[in-house]
């Protein structure tokens, strides 16, 4: 047995994980938080990377940033202890699941390309009211399109 399913499966049959599954609000409240934390990701994030990929122009490039990125870090924030909870009610068969192995995966990705981005760009980003360079453009339809695919698996666990 690998160690992260077993892991996982400890988790599952710990109180925590007894809880997580059994109370009648909290799979449900951690549900919604999760969904109102990816509204707010891909919301803040995506029409981030819709304005550097060339939408909104009339919109400076640098007060958008200012004003959305905190929201998608808020929304990731709350993403993360709400998908925790989902995770501990069914842990053992999401071990095991290659759609959320997937998702895994790639908010790895997308996390890895959004610090690269900010680290590369960020004292960049006012000289682009225009255009951005390809590369930032580039790295922007990346970014919408790994944190859509997240979500979208995250649907599809439900059906696998």
């Amino acid at each position: 047995m690998d160690a992260a399913v077993a892991l996982a499966e400890t988790l599952q049959s710990s109180a925590f994980g007894a809880w997580a599954r059994g109370s009648s609000y909290a799979y449900p409240a951690a549900n919604l938080i999760h969904l109102l934390g990816l509204a707010m990701l891909v919301g803040g994030i995506g029409l981030l990377d819709l304005r550097l990929f060339g939408a909104f122009r009339a919109i400076p490039v640098a007060a958008l940033w200012r004003v959305l990125t905190p929201i998608g870090v808020a929304g990731l924030l709350l993403m993360v202890p709400s998908g925790f909870v989902m995770f501990a009610a069914d842990a053992g068969a999401l071990a095991v699941s290659d759609t959320f192995r997937r998702k895994l995966m790639l908010i790895t990705l997308a996390l890895v390309n959004a610090g690269a981005y900010r680290l590369a760009w960020r004292r960049r980003l006012g000289d682009w009211d225009a255009t951005a360079p390809w590369i930032a453009r580039a790295l922007a339809l990346t970014s919408l399109l790994l944190w859509l695919t997240v979500a979208a698996l995250g649907r599809l666990i439900a059906y696998t």
